[in-house]
Formats: structure tokens, C-alpha cells, sequence
């Protein structure tokens, strides 16, 4: 059984997750705390293997409690995240900090989607149970470290793709940080809901010295940038002209997933595969695999975050069971295999 903490200060928030949690087999609720004093004294005693943890609460915020616990004791933190403008920054910082995932606050009306909102609890508890931490970090400290300078030029038409889910925000990071300014063009699809897609990308493009945005209908893909896609629409890649461009799709989720990756990819496929280099990071499921086999099989070279380095090790091991990916590839090496897989020789 896996052993669940819930931290909320409202008491209706932790009845409903309570009774969501306690509905899976193999997952049990072993306390409640409605602040991080409580919680400090509950872990202790309980031992939890999993904490859900609301952001905002009364004597000490979220984010100051996880910073204290990632420091003095790690282990696997859910936040409760309200999906709005102020709630994705602060959440942002928690993924950075060494939560593994987050979960949007349950509303009062959630009965009208609960099997679906429940069993999306029940999985990022269960991938939370099995994930990797990361070692602890201060958050958000800005300015790129480590780019990657020693390839001057890069072949023409030159296309990198990168997919991630749970993890990957910080993947992403790890990746587009090592990106110098003449870097190919890159495009991203993140599984991450509408406005943190936003935040995201802002906050990115603080950090690195490339440039991040969030991708847009008809943005011409040009060197020293990444596109990443937003939070309610499929990232596609289309030829035009002489360009490549970027293309939203507001179809239906693929893999249970709006982004898909594998919607991504398979756009690739179109763009002169030849000249794509796609990675498949940390994330849980399978998103992405049948995509990154399909441009392989086209030409592209591919590749995938190797076990190690992943948080959770659902979408790369997918893809290398399936035989997708040409290499398997430390995060710490993911920018630079990229890149000289773009490089002239």
C-alpha cells in the first residue's frame, strides 16, 4: 500500500481527497494535517510515502514547508495547485524545488468529472511513489550555466524536438540552459495545462540564454529559439514555402493528452525527417513512443532520457521497448548529443 499525507488547510479539500485517494486498492490516506506544524509532526509519526501539499495555508506557505523538507527530509511531494495566472508560478517553483508533480485543487463541482479527475490522482500518486527525486536546489536562481559553445555552425534546415511529462519541466530546463544562441530551432510539447504553459515559458526564457516562448499559430521557426506548446492545443510543425512554421490544433486529446507528443512527432514526419533530432524525457506513460519510432523509421535520429536521470521512467522506457529511440542518453548529455547531432561535420 501506498502511504498518503494530506496537507490542506480546508477541510473540506482534504475529506474529498481522502475519499479520491482511499478509492484506489493500493493506496491509503494514513493522515491529515491542516498546516505544515501539523504535517512536520505527522510525517514523523506516520512515516507517509507520498505528501499531497496545498500551497497556501496558514502559519507557514507551501513552499517554504517544502523547501524545509526537500533540505531536511526528501521524499515525494504532490502540490495542490489552483490552475489560474497566480497558482502556475508559485507551482512552478514547488516542480523546481523537488516536487515531483502537481494536482488541480478539487472544486466542489468535480463530482461531474470524478472518475476521470479520480483516476488522474491515483497515477501521479503512484508514478509520485515510484519517481526519482532530485537532489535539493534553491528555485528560480536565473542566468544559463553550461552552454554548450563548442559547435559554431549547424547543418541547414536543422529541426530539434523535445517531449516530456511528469519531470519534465525541469528536464526542459536542464536542456534548453545548454543551448547556445545559434542553436537549430526547437519545438516542445510538455504535458501542462493552459496558463502554466505561459509561465512556463516566460520563466524559461529568463533563464536561458536562447530565447523560450509559447508557441503561436503561423511562428516561423528560427535558429536560437524553442517553442513551446500551449497548455490546451497540439504543437504541430508544418513546411511552408521554404520555412517551417508552427501550427495549433485544437483536436481532440491523443493518449489522453492535449498537448500529445506523439502529435508532435508525427508532424515531423513531413518536415524533411531527415534533418529532425527528437528526444523523449522523463514522463509518465506512453506518449510520445509510437511517435519518436515513427521518425525514426522515417530517418530522424532519436533518442531517449536514460533511467537514471529520469523522475519517473514511463515515456522513455516506453520508447525504448519499443525500439524508438537510436541511444538512451543522460539528461545531463541531452543538449549536447542533440547538438551535435545538428552540427557540421
Amino acid at each position: 500500500m501506498i502511504k498518503v499525507l494530506v496537507v490542506d488547510d480546508s477541510p473540506l479539500i482534504r475529506k474529498l481527497l481522502t475519499e479520491i485517494l482511499t478509492q484506489a486498492d493500493d493506496i491509503t490516506v494514513v493522515g491529515v494535517a491542516e498546516d505544515p506544524y501539523e504535517a512536520r509532526d505527522k510525517i514523523k509519526q506516520l512515516n507517509p510515502d507520498v505528501l499531497t501539499l496545498d500551497i497556501e495555508m496558514p502559519k507557514m506557505n507551501g513552499i517554504s514547508f517544502l523547501k524545509n523538507l526537500m533540505r531536511l527530509r526528501p521524499m515525494p511531494v504532490i502540490m495542490i495547485s489552483t490552475l489560474t495566472q497566480q497558482g502556475s508560478p508559485v507551482t512552478l517553483e514547488a516542480l523546481e524545488l523537488g516536487a515531483v508533480d502537481f494536482i488541480a485543487k478539487p472544486s466542489v463541482n468535480v463530482a461531474k468529472e470524478l472518475n476521470d479527475y479520480m483516476e488522474v490522482v491515483h497515477q501521479k500518486v503512484r508514478a509520485a511513489y515510484r519517481a526519482r527525486l532530485r537532489p535539493f536546489k534553491a528555485a528560480d536562481q536565473g542566468g544559463a550555466s553550461g552552454v554548450v559553445s563548442k559547435y559554431e555552425h549547424f547543418l541547414p534546415g536543422r529541426i530539434l524536438a523535445v517531449g516530456a511529462s511528469t519531470g519534465g519541466t525541469e528536464a526542459i530546463k536542464e536542456v534548453l540552459i545548454r543551448m547556445p544562441a545559434n542553436c537549430p530551432p526547437i519545438v516542445v510539447t510538455q504535458h501542462i495545462p493552459p496558463v502554466f504553459s505561459t509561465s512556463f515559458a516566460l520563466r524559461m526564457d529568463r533563464s536561458c540564454t536562447i530565447s523560450v516562448k509559447e508557441a503561436a499559430d503561423g511562428d516561423v521557426l528560427k535558429p536560437g529559439t524553442a517553442y513551446i506548446a500551449p497548455g490546451d492545443k497540439h504543437l504541430k510543425v508544418m513546411r511552408k514555402g521554404t520555412q517551417f512554421v508552427c501550427v495549433l490544433d485544437n483536436g481532440e486529446p491523443v493518449n489522453r493528452h492535449k498537448p500529445a507528443v506523439d502529435v508532435l512527432f508525427a508532424s515531423l514526419i513531413d518536415c524533411n525527417p531527415k534533418n529532425v533530432s527528437a528526444v523523449l524525457l522523463t514522463g509518465m506513460g506512453s506518449d510520445g513512443a509510437r511517435g519518436l519510432l515513427a521518425l525514426k523509421n522515417a530517418g530522424a535520429i532519436t533518442y531517449a532520457q536514460d533511467e537514471k536521470t529520469s523522475v519517473v521512467w514511463g515515456m522513455p522506457r516506453a520508447a525504448h521497448e519499443l525500439g524508438a529511440a537510436s541511444s538512451l542518453v543522460p539528461l545531463h548529455h541531452v543538449a549536447e548529443t542533440l547538438l551535435a547531432s545538428a552540427a557540421k561535420p
